[in-house]
């Protein structure tokens, strides 16, 4: 199951990150978002989602949420 999916207020752990860009990965790595850590839905919108991951928010896209698997 990856982000896209998951129920909003929920936190879950993330198992894995699904992408073929080290780019992608070297991003998603610096805003703490790797095997292990916890990971929150806060809100859904029509392009994306805001995740809390640690103590901050982020806002990303489908594309992204698509690549954390759950």
């Amino acid at each position: 199951m990856n982000l896209k999916e998951v129920e909003e207020g929920k936190e879950y752990i993330i198992s894995k990150i699904e992408t073929d860009d080290e780019e992608l990965d070297a991003f998603l790595f610096s805003l703490g978002c790797y095997s292990g850590e916890a990971i929150t839905v806060v809100r859904r919108m029509k392009g994306g989602c805001i995740v809390a991951i640690k103590d901050a928010r982020y806002n990303i896209d489908n594309q992204l949420a698509e690549a954390i698997v759950i």
